[in-house]
């Protein structure tokens, strides 16, 4: 729905500033650009009042017709028209003893044209359970299978052979504290294609004063936002043994600097993954959709008591270099719901990756093969009720020569929207007054004054943003040309 004023398309928002809520004090006005910018941390907010930042919930759609299997270490890639979908599997014909990173584990493909429904294509890569006729990818490579993490590589000018990479290794069980000798940490792995792969060598050494680390998903990517690969992977805390994430950078994939624990565990909590990406619309912005696992709940028919355990999914994001995760956020995203087999066992993970599945869409893939869906940008709203509410932004640098937003208003609902200079006084002609009420539900919806007003005469300057809001959901902005 679009609001149409004078016979045009236009949409804004404001704020007034009194009775706010301060959370942050501002220092130097913050350089966005062109940037989008979502509300999932409180890096450009000052001040609210009578409105909250909402965590939305993922909505399971339909179970596919040809669902994902129910796997675990699942990543899925979009790539141009194709997703691509990657999990562990296992050889059923094999005969040894099976633990992780045995000798039978294996990795499989799949792919698909909308994001919901998935082919199986027989590859004939490797013989598994006595057949090439199959869609495995890798196979017989142990430990490096318990946990093959890849990506596209979108790093410019990356070798046309190493289009793909991934990073996997396991360093055994027990305390390996003191332990310095080679082989125990992540391997780097290349493809041209995404499924014809080659292991090269040890990139990320285990650490000696580690006890145990890399025994879950390990996952890179090239970060456009610091111009380096980054990888999130698992290591544990100490004295507490808790399951917990540490980062990594390097400029080529081959020399990683030293381990950097973030350990954004509450008390008494383990991280179970971490799958921190950047976000597709906005990639200077890393999201985490991490596992919570807790010892002593649910049910583990199959395994000893020790495994007991229930899970569930966590919201967390972290700005590109930040060696810290924001959690607004502590209670859970996506919860094991009503069907018994999510309380069993290590049952709740999603994949590596939210990818987009439409224009208005993205799309979350949990390891029992359904799909959850949220807008985009939908993970985090500025939420206001029935009584008008206001956010006051931090100063900020802009470019461009429109604003535009993500929101859904009500049909009593409004957005208006004033700029100020940084010590809060209105810019004429950017005004609360001046600005045309944003109502309806757009996913880029434009900003209008009166008069057609231009805002590339503000660029470069340091500006703030008051929203003054009413029945309405404000998930991002940005500035463009």
């Amino acid at each position: 729905m679009k609001n149409r004023l004078a016979g045009n398309t236009f949409y804004c928002i404001a704020i007034p500033l009194v009775l706010m809520v301060n959370v942050s004090v501002w220092g130097e006005p913050i350089e966005i650009g062109s940037r989008r910018e979502l509300f999932v941390d409180r890096h450009l907010i000052d001040k609210m009042h009578q409105t909250k930042l909402k965590l939305h919930k993922p909505v399971k759609t339909p179970r596919p017709k040809s669902p994902l299997p129910v796997r675990h270490m699942v990543t899925v890639i979009k790539d141009g028209d194709i997703y691509r979908a990657y999990w562990r599997g296992s050889d059923k014909s094999f005969q040894g003893k099976i633990h992780t990173g045995h000798a039978g584990e294996t990795v499989h493909y799949a792919e698909s044209r909308d994001g919901h429904e998935w082919e199986f294509p027989s590859l004939g890569l490797h013989v598994v359970n006595g057949t090439r006729e199959n869609n495995v990818i890798l196979a017989k490579q142990p430990p490096f299978l318990t946990n093959f993490i890849p990506f596209l590589d979108t790093h410019p000018g990356v070798k046309p052979s190493e289009s793909f990479k991934a990073l996997a290794g396991y360093p055994g069980p027990g305390d390996k504290r003191g332990l310095k000798e080679a082989g125990r940490g992540l391997f780097a792995f290349v493809s041209a294609d995404g499924i014809h792969w080659t292991k090269k060598n040890e990139v990320i050494p285990y650490q000696p004063e580690w006890r145990h680390a890399f025994d879950s998903a390990n996952v890179a990517f090239w970060s456009e936002a610091e111009q380096s690969y980054v990888c999130y992977f698992r290591t544990w805390t100490d004295p507490e043994r808790l399951r917990s994430i540490s980062r990594s950078t390097s400029p080529d994939f081959e020399n990683w600097s030293k381990p950097v624990a973030m350990n954004p565990n509450l008390p008494g909590e383990h991280l179970y993954t971490n799958q921190t990406q950047p976000y597709f619309r906005a990639p200077h912005i890393y999201i985490a959709l991490p596992t919570r696992f807790v010892p002593g709940r649910g049910d583990a028919p199959e395994y000893d008591k020790q495994d007991v355990n229930a899970t569930d999914i966590l919201f967390m994001a972290a700005r590109a270099g930040a060696t810290k995760y924001d959690r607004l956020f502590t209670h859970a995203f996506i919860r094991p719901g009503l069907d018994p087999a999510r309380w069993r066992n290590r049952s709740n993970y999603v994949a590596l990756n939210v990818v987009p599945t439409g224009f208005a869409e993205m799309s979350i893939y949990h390891r029992s093969g359904d799909r959850y869906v949220l807008r985009t940008d939908g993970f985090v709203s500025v939420n206001a009720s029935s009584d008008e509410g206001e956010l006051l932004t931090k100063p900020f640098v802009f470019s461009g020569r429109q604003l535009f937003l993500n929101f859904s208003t009500s049909a009593a609902g409004s957005i208006r929207l004033e700029i100020q200079q940084v010590d809060g006084t209105p810019i004429p002609g950017f005004t609360l007054q001046d600005c045309l009420p944003v109502i309806g539900d757009e996913i880029d919806g434009a900003v209008g004054w009166n008069g057609d007003r231009n805002l590339a005469t503000l660029a470069g300057q340091p500006v703030r943003l008051r929203f003054v809001m009413k029945e309405c959901d404000l998930y991002s902005f940005c500035f463009q040309k």
